[in-house]
């Protein structure tokens, strides 16, 4: 039995349902889909995803990317180029799936961006596997180990190191971004890389439709194996739960703790309610009556615009949000979905998506400064704004409870905890009941949809099911 119908979710049920095992998925909420979700939340006629937009780790997810999800209505929309970071003054930077074409448009820092990159692209896939999965073996120990010791570093220090002008340094810090860290900490260089490597085996695409499609393939698949969801079923403690041979949990670790209490040793209950979640984000979406008024035009070419000025200016933006501070020219996520999908938005019309990252629980409206920031390098943005929809951190914890404060990441990615998450544990999706197990975003490899956490939870439930067989379902607790 899988708890939470998520992305991690899916895939879990849909790992089990493969291996043959009969799977129940019980959802809290009326939809499936977690952070996949897409509504109308502006203007009728204007679909918005509600979190997660484009997805380069949903295409080349060593998992996902193995199933027929195509079959099932997902299709991926590519669009010209991955990123577009705005700079003033002066040409947008361009991350393109071309490395030469991209190396051209860094000036003095071409080469060094080829130096950097072109040893991960020979066998890109290998290394995502290597990345996207709990502490193990490297499949290739030595392009793991060359990747390791750049991935260790503060993205400030790579980027200062490597890096002469401020185009290259300003797009490597717009990926390294994605961290939802101060990028002067260390492991920060780790998501720079894997986002500007993913940038250049494949365009980050949008699902047509919504980011919905993506989880309503996967249920449709789930359900073409025999498995079946139930929707409305909020599950708060194990009295909710029927009997089943194992219980998978696409919880955040506090959830977990609460619902298996009676059932889990106290020591290891109390180490789940110390995870550390970290910062939440406050996110816009606009209904706008045409695109988005880039001052540089190629900036429309790409799915999603780093915006936040050179690299100096996006690490104080994250600094502040970690000091729990609030920046008024804070870094932002833009993706551009209607731009590519014009199922998005009525004919002549986009929709708009931008968010920052604000400290856990704030109730800040940002409103002001994201769009003063869009401003700054779209005049006339706002002149085109029909309506707009704020969600705050406590939106997103309502919406899903996995984001406590606001925190879509499933957890802090620190140095702390990427490796131990939700606590050190050789086997970090197990708890010490042999038949509860976490699959969320609060393991590894952590947040993204990819279904990795799903995919390596399952792996290892199936490792116990053999103890419990299909004539033992049994009431947990």
């Amino acid at each position: 039995m899988v708890i939470g119908a998520g992305p991690n979710g899916l895939a879990a049920a849909v790992v089990l349902a493969m291996a043959g095992a009969s799977v129940q998925v019980l959802e809290a909420c009326d939809t499936i889909g977690g952070g996949t979700r897409t509504a109308e939340v502006t203007l009728p006629g204007f679909r918005h995803d509600v979190c997660s937009a484009a997805h380069p780790m949903g295409v080349l997810s060593p998992f996902l990317r193995t199933l027929p999800l195509t079959q099932h209505g997902l299709r991926w929309i590519r669009p010209g180029a991955s990123i577009a970071h705005p700079l003033e003054g002066a040409p947008a930077v361009v991350l393109w799936r071309d490395l030469e074409r991209t190396c051209a448009g860094l000036g003095v820092d071409g080469d060094a961006w080829r130096r950097l990159l072109a040893p991960f692209l020979d066998d890109p896939h290998a290394l995502l596997e290597d990345a996207l999965g709990p502490l193990r073996p490297p499949r290739d120990p030595l392009r793991m180990a060359r990747f390791g010791m750049k991935a260790f570093q503060p993205a400030t220090w790579l980027a200062g190191r490597h890096f002469r002008g401020e185009r290259a340094r300003a797009l490597f810090a717009g990926c390294a971004g994605h961290a939802i860290l101060p990028l002067t900490h260390f492991f920060t260089a780790a998501l720079g890389l894997l986002f500007a490597i993913t940038a250049h085996v494949e365009e980050w695409p949008v699902a047509k439709g919504g980011s919905a499609a993506i989880t309503n393939a996967l249920a449709s698949y789930l359900r073409s194996l025999g498995g079946t969801i139930h929707t409305g079923l909020w599950v708060r403690s194990i009295r909710d739960l029927p009997p089943a041979r194992v219980y998978l949990f696409d919880t955040d670790p506090r959830q977990l703790a609460a619902i298996c209490e009676p059932v889990l040793p106290a020591t290891y209950a109390r180490r789940l309610r110390w995870f550390r979640y970290g910062p939440g984000v406050f996110k816009l979406d606009w209904a706008l009556d045409g695109p988005i008024p880039w001052s540089d035009p190629t900036c429309l070419e790409a799915s999603t615009v780093h915006v936040g000025g050179t690299m100096d200016e996006i690490a104080a933006s994250e600094a502040a949000m970690w000091a729990g501070e609030h920046s008024h020219r804070p870094y932002l996520i833009v993706v551009q979905q209607s731009q590519f999908d014009a199922s998005r938005a009525p004919a002549g019309h986009h929709t708009g998506y931008a968010y920052c990252h604000v400290p856990a629980g704030s109730s800040v409206d940002m409103t002001d400064a994201i769009e003063g920031q869009i401003e700054r390098f779209a005049p006339g943005f706002r002149e085109r704004i029909l309506a707009r929809h704020a969600t705050r951190t406590a939106d997103f914890e309502r919406m899903n409870p996995n984001y406590v404060g606001g925190a879509i990441t499933g957890g802090v990615a620190d140095v702390f905890q990427l490796f131990t998450r939700p606590v050190a544990r050789l086997d970090p999706y197990s708890t010490p009941n042999p038949r509860v197990f976490l699959c969320s975003a609060s393991t590894p490899p952590g947040g993204g949809v990819h279904g990795m956490c799903g995919y390596f939870a399952a792996r290892s439930a199936l490792g116990v099911l053999d103890r419990f067989p299909p004539t033992r379902l049994i009431q947990l607790g």
